[in-house]
């Protein structure tokens, strides 16, 4: 089977210039893989082509190429947020981009320790790598965030995970 993704050009631009990332995920899962512009090629079982297709769309989305390669770990997944159902104006994304981001990333970072996730902010998405039950706690804080709520307020879902 042969599939192909889009990622951003900035994003296969580092793929071109480091091809050793592509040989690792060839390895890894037997599946060739070029690049032709900003498309990504993989030829191989199609089961293995869909976790190499996840690795290419969180690399896309702005995650570091060893955070991308979790997604080969069966229990870890992709969530990607699309900040534009949230606000309409490109200034307004920005706005909501930056609440989740916090002061010197400090709401991320409080994200991502308790959840254990991953969080990349890249374009209009916000994007979260990890296991199943995690992903969800922190997607419903980060959108409780976008929906306008006072941090304290959506910070206190991770409390009560928690407890």
């Amino acid at each position: 089977m042969i599939d192909v993704i889009s990622i951003p050009e900035e994003r296969a631009r580092l793929l071109r210039k480091n091809e050793k990332l592509l040989k690792v995920i060839e390895k890894a899962c037997s599946v060739k893989v070029s690049i032709k512009e900003n498309e990504i090629w993989m030829e191989g079982n199609p089961i293995e082509i869909l976790r190499v297709k996840e690795v290419f769309r969180a690399f896309g989305r702005g995650f570091s190429w060893n955070d991308s390669l979790n997604l080969l770990d069966e229990n870890y997944f992709l969530e990607i947020i699309n900040v534009k159902d949230y606000a309409k104006s490109r200034n307004r994304i920005i706005e909501l981009k930056g609440r989740v981001i916090g002061t010197r990333g400090k709401i991320k970072r409080i994200i991502e320790r308790e959840t254990n996730t991953k969080i990349s902010i890249y374009g209009k998405t916000i994007s979260i790598i990890g296991k199943v039950k995690n992903i969800k706690t922190a997607e419903k804080v980060i959108r409780s965030i976008l929906e306008g709520k006072k941090h304290g307020t959506a910070l206190k879902i991770l409390e009560e995970k928690r407890e």
